[in-house]
């Protein structure tokens, strides 16, 4: 089981997003626990973090030997990846 982190950057970013959506994105991460069983997971080609998709809301994070670390929530757009 994995410890997730929310970095500083992406809690700002939480702050603008409506309360519904955040209470939705806040919820799939919490999933992220049991890494590698997770939903609507996928890892970005020539980078080395993955992508959480929930709504129009994407989350960016990348995996460490204990921890997981979200580090950016973006809503999907053209320039999003």
């Amino acid at each position: 089981m994995y410890h997730v982190e929310i970095s500083p950057k992406a809690f700002k970013q939480m702050r603008k997003i409506p309360m519904d959506d955040r209470k939705a994105i806040l919820s799939a991460v919490k999933t992220l626990k049991n890494w590698p069983d997770c939903r609507n997971v996928k890892r970005l080609e020539d980078r080395d973090d993955y992508r959480l998709r929930v709504g129009d809301f994407r989350a960016f994070f990348t995996v460490g030997s204990e921890t997981i670390t979200v580090e950016e929530i973006r809503r999907r757009n053209e320039r999003t990846y």
